[in-house]
């Protein structure tokens, strides 16, 4: 080997443990599950011992399974997880019954709750790398490694039967989901939903109701809610402002309105700010009055006068 391929080999050793260790392996001796056993030393904990110098299924360093239509494993990762990217490292020789297979990320043991995170349709026996570099930006606890061979026919190359044959698996992630950045050092944005946000850009998944946008700012002026997408009522007090959560006007309402959204009328017979004033029993139809004003409607009884009907005539009475 030339002192340049020398260096150059070096340098991609350096590159490739650094990008690989900016976050931390999250699945490393933690619980693992595998649909079935091939011999006693092909467990699946195999496959997060930390240990894959020899890729032999049969060199006590990798889980196997029995060959069949189906092969599923997985590992919990022990809680929801912020990761980044998995790596998988397949036993040598047998490409053949790894091509096709799927990785899960998921909250569950049931890949089908869970999000689609890489499906092989495109490697060959000649293409497929090893180790498996899958970048998959997602939150969950469970990842699981799937093949089946139970739709025939398949592509050129691949077996009549599938199995588990998994050297290690790296699941590459910060512990907390309120962290991102390659060292997990940055906290996302406070006003994230459940505090997630992507592992990569920092950008919040969803937000609280009353923010919006990738960093889940403030709603603008006279909006409320989930996704900011609701208008403060124009009755408030402060026509068009509330609360950026609740939509419930701060201070009073309008005259004539109630409510914590100053949603409501005054009921019949009351008027006025919070609905206090009643109705003068004076009014044409006693206590019937406008909501905003307290002005009679239908004009006053007998003997009384004013918009409110408040002031009462004197009357003469004039004997022949």
């Amino acid at each position: 080997m030339t002192g340049m391929t020398l260096l150059v080999c070096c340098v991609w050793v350096v590159l490739r443990f650094l990008s690989v260790q900016a976050y931390e392996n999250l699945a490393l001796h933690h619980p693992v599950w595998q649909s079935s056993t091939w011999q006693s030393d092909t467990g699946a904990e195999r496959a997060v011992d930390g240990q894959y110098t020899n890729l032999y299924l049969n060199g006590g360093q990798c889980a196997a399974s029995v060959g069949g239509q189906t092969a599923e494993w997985r590992v919990d990762l022990g809680g929801v997880k912020n990761i980044h990217h998995v790596l998988i490292h397949h036993a040598d020789r047998y490409p053949g019954i790894f091509l096709g297979f799927v990785v899960y990320i998921s909250n569950t043991t049931d890949k089908e709750d869970g999000v689609l995170c890489f499906r092989d349709t495109s490697y060959t026996r000649a293409t497929i790398p090893n180790p498996v570099n899958i970048i998959c930006p997602y939150h969950g606890r469970y990842v699981i490694y799937y093949n089946n061979r139970t739709h025939p026919p398949y592509p050129s190359g691949y077996s009549s039967d599938t199995a588990i044959g998994l050297c290690e698996v790296e699941v590459y992630g910060c512990q907390s989901l309120r962290n991102y950045e390659k060292n997990c050092s940055l906290e996302c944005p406070q006003n994230c939903q459940d505090g997630y946000c992507d592992i990569v850009e920092g950008t919040c998944l969803t937000c609280k109701p009353g923010f919006i946008g990738p960093r889940c700012m403030e709603c603008a002026v006279g909006l409320f809610g989930n996704n900011c997408s609701k208008n403060c009522s124009l009755t408030c007090g402060n026509p068009g402002v509330c609360h950026k959560v609740t939509g419930h006007c701060n201070g009073s309402c309008l005259a004539g309105w109630e409510g914590d959204m100053c949603e409501n009328e005054c009921s019949i017979g009351l008027y006025g700010v919070y609905c206090l004033q009643n109705c003068s029993m004076t009014c044409g139809i006693p206590g019937d009055c406008d909501r905003i004003t307290g002005y009679c409607n239908g004009g006053c009884q007998r003997g009384w006068t004013g918009a409110r009907c408040e002031e009462g005539k004197l009357y003469i009475n004039n004997k022949s």
